[in-house]
């Protein structure tokens, strides 16, 4: 099938979805997470395929891990669509409803974005949380993977479709790109007219892609350059269970932190005990010659480690004089994406609350936790690191604009 007849059938269903009643979308939702649980043989079977013939072409184990699916990510998957079923419809929310002084009333309403494209690479799991919080939205969804997960991508949307096709609703609301060219991706790029809105998800390479090509509207979901900040004043322990949480709790996420950033105050209590924390989880960190002089068995880091999203039991380690020397240095490294600083010294707290400049930023906490389902907002479709329409983790209310209605009683413009 041509791409422009992916769009043409999600235009078509787009239209369908718009009209769609809470609890029809809501049992559609339910009914799809059915279909993924009566269907995970074939999708483990799928997945199995796509990670033999991702180890044999040489992927990396922070891919590997991106790429995996176990009994227990689909069933986080099938959770994710139930729990989109149990929050509030934002399609139809009024916004704001006055009355001018010449009788005018004006309410402007949320209604979905309409058809939107999600090109994504090694991440079977995006098929369906993409699918989820777009249909609960109202939206239509065509979906293009890698070449690496199309096996895993195929399936889980087969079991998606035939659980709107058990709800008679129709299956187009999602579709699976077949064709994994760059051909493919290139005309999902340019379906003006067809396609309302399109959101990369993937690499640094794959996002700047999209961002330079495409000539449909784009919603930027960046790489994750995450750091993490340890002030002169943080505990010692808090900063090593945190650290240990946000590199190696899942390498191969945005969230996870890539770059550390320690005060060189505290650095002689912290980093020999937070190497025997590493060593342990077999992390390798790339410091600078401040830090190597406390733990020569570090790494020499490079320019380029400073600005690396290395997905890997890979980090970076700069020392620092002070937290303002600390934001220069993310503000200028990061990705925007979620940046945290450890620290008992209040005024520090919201100092770097207040001037780094990235779509999360934490206190005390993991910066795991930039995810939609933490943040309470069900399943996401991304975190968006720019600053228009959306920025951080897209829930439904981000995909969803808005209309304008007005009613009169015969009112002409003077």
């Amino acid at each position: 099938m041509e791409v422009r007849e992916y769009g043409e059938r999600s235009r078509r269903a787009a239209a369908r979805m718009a009209c769609l009643a809470t609890e029809e979308k809501n049992r559609a939702l339910l009914a799809a997470a059915e279909s993924l649980s009566a269907h995970t043989a074939e999708i483990l079977s799928a997945n199995r395929q796509d990670m033999e013939a991702g180890r044999e072409s040489g992927l990396s184990e922070g891919l590997l891990d991106r790429l995996k699916l176990t009994e227990e990510r689909i069933q986080g998957m099938e959770k994710g669509l139930r729990d989109l079923a149990a929050l509030p419809d934002p399609v139809g929310e009024v916004i704001s409803d006055r009355t001018l002084p010449n009788g005018l009333r004006i309410t402007k309403r949320r209604v979905p974005l309409g058809v939107i494209g999600i090109i994504y690479e090694a991440r079977p799991n995006v098929t369906s949380d993409a699918f989820g919080i777009c249909f609960k939205a109202g939206n239509a969804v065509i979906l293009r993977g890698g070449s690496s997960a199309i096996r895993s991508n195929t399936a889980v949307t087969e079991a998606l479709r035939e659980g709107l096709s058990a709800e008679k609703l129709p299956p187009d609301a999602v579709q699976l790109i077949a064709d994994t060219s760059h051909e493919s991706a290139q005309a999902l790029m340019h379906l003006n007219g067809l396609v309302d809105v399109l959101i990369p998800r993937g690499s640094a390479g794959l996002i700047q892609t999209v961002l330079r090509e495409s000539s449909v509207p784009v919603i930027e979901t960046g790489a994750g350059n995450c750091h993490i900040y340890v002030d002169e004043s943080a505990d010692p322990e808090m900063a090593v269970r945190i650290i240990l949480n946000a590199k190696t709790q899942r390498i191969g996420v945005c969230n996870a932190a890539e770059s550390l950033v320690v005060h060189r105050n505290i650095e002689g209590v912290l980093l020999p005990e937070l190497k025997k924390t590493l060593d342990q989880h077999h992390v390798e960190v790339r410091a600078d010659d401040a830090a190597r002089a406390l733990v020569p068995g570090w790494k020499e880091a490079t320019e380029e480690d400073w600005g690396t999203e290395y997905l890997d039991y890979i980090l970076s380690l700069k020392t620092v004089d002070s937290v303002d020397e600390a934001i220069r240095h993310i503000n200028r490294y990061h990705t925007q994406h979620s940046d945290a600083i450890i620290t008992e010294n209040e005024e520090n707290a919201e100092k770097f609350l207040r001037e780094v400049d990235s779509a999360c930023v934490y206190v005390n906490a993991s910066t795991r936790f930039t995810d939609g389902g933490e943040f309470g907002l069900g399943a996401e479709i991304g975190i968006s690191t720019q600053k228009l329409h959306a920025r951080g983790p897209m829930g439904l209310r981000e995909l969803t604009t808005y209309k304008y209605e007005i009613r009169g009683n015969g009112q002409v413009r003077p």
